[in-house]
């Protein structure tokens, strides 16, 4: 069977300051057919199979961003979206690839994509788990929640620690790690219904919080009695506002993402900000690419993987939530996080 020649891409058409639309006149992305370049010499075709979403995406389509501020260049207009997968090698001209083989690879919103073999990671089976994970637990999201809570945190035994998006890919991580890894004495999720509550206190959380009920703020109080060490946020907004006020003299808060505001055109303002001041919070902000800057993201994902094998941290369906998508909905999946849809790493499986 002969190699593709062409793919079908989806293409950054209007850059948004709201919710990103996916249709009309003024529609966010565009499906196009474009023919695929020939292979050169150390390059692969390779078949996106399937597709990491992330809240991050969304800002690097914003409106109006000045590039000097992001951590990675934005989506250039009418350039393929952003995106990492896990994928096939369908043709190789690299000694280190043949057909078959799965790799991790930036194709973005693409069927098919051209990538130099030096950009593309080897994947290899782990016995009993889906090699979706990569795009997950032991991937850049597993990295980011064992950098942001170990490193930047420094969350330990004597700590108690307070995880925001604690049903998501990254505090899904986060609540596991700081429990079952470092030891730490307390660890209390918050979450956005009932069901995720449940399903974080099953990874360990000693108790999670819904931030829907109207009772939020009384319980997190509770909670919080005596002021919590650490405080992984993963939203921003009222929640981060509000745990200003829970954290103990000296506080560590790591500063993962801010999903409350990225389809928000007026962004949350913080009312007690003086707390930081008086209770001298330390505030630190985490890019995950600086942990793999410093060559020791394979030794943290074995150590995660090591965790998983022994049984302290569970990584498993659960731990993700799978779309089956036809390639024209591929927006549409994407769109689900910023409906908080998924519990765990959101992925698209191309059918």
């Amino acid at each position: 069977m002969s190699s593709p020649t062409e793919t079908r891409q989806w293409i950054l058409t209007n850059k948004c300051t709201g919710v990103p639309e996916l249709s009309g006149p003024n529609r966010t992305f565009t499906l196009r057919k474009v023919s695929l370049p020939s292979l050169k010499d150390d390059q692969v075709l390779v078949k996106s199979l399937y597709i990491s979403n992330d809240p991050a995406q969304r800002r690097w389509i914003s409106k109006g961003v000045d590039p000097q501020r992001l951590y990675v260049p934005p989506v250039p207009q009418d350039g393929v979206m952003r995106a990492r997968s896990v994928a096939e090698v369908v043709d190789s001209q690299s000694q280190n690839y043949s057909k078959g083989d799965k790799v991790l690879a930036t194709t973005g919103w693409a069927e098919y994509s051209v990538q130099n073999a030096k950009d593309c990671q080897a994947l290899e089976d782990i016995p009993g788990l889906s090699v979706t994970h990569y795009l997950g637990a032991f991937g850049l999201t597993g990295l980011t929640a064992y950098y942001g809570i170990k490193i930047i945190a420094r969350a330990g035994t004597g700590d108690t620690v307070v995880v925001s998006g604690a049903a998501g890919a990254t505090g899904s991580m986060v609540v596991q790690i700081a429990k079952k890894m470092l030891g730490c004495k307390k660890v209390i999720g918050i979450a956005g219904s009932a069901d995720k509550c449940k399903w974080v206190e099953t990874l360990g959380a000693d108790e999670c919080l819904n931030y829907k009920e109207s009772t939020f703020k009384q319980n997190l109080i509770k909670a919080t009695d005596g002021y919590v060490e650490v405080y992984f946020d993963n939203v921003g907004g009222e929640i981060l506002d509000l745990m200003f006020t829970r954290m103990k003299k000296g506080g560590r808060i790591a500063a993962c993402g801010a999903i409350t505001d990225y389809n928000q055109s007026e962004k949350s303002g913080l009312k007690n900000w003086f707390e930081v001041i008086s209770s001298r919070i330390e505030i630190k902000g985490l890019i995950v690419m600086d942990f793999i800057a410093t060559g020791k993201g394979p030794g943290a994902v074995q150590e995660m993987v090591t965790a998983a094998k022994e049984g302290k941290i569970k990584v498993g369906d659960k731990n993700e939530t799978v779309v089956d998508t036809k390639f024209e909905a591929v927006p549409n999946t994407w769109m689900l996080l910023f409906e908080g849809a998924n519990t765990g790493k959101l992925v698209t499986k191309l059918i």
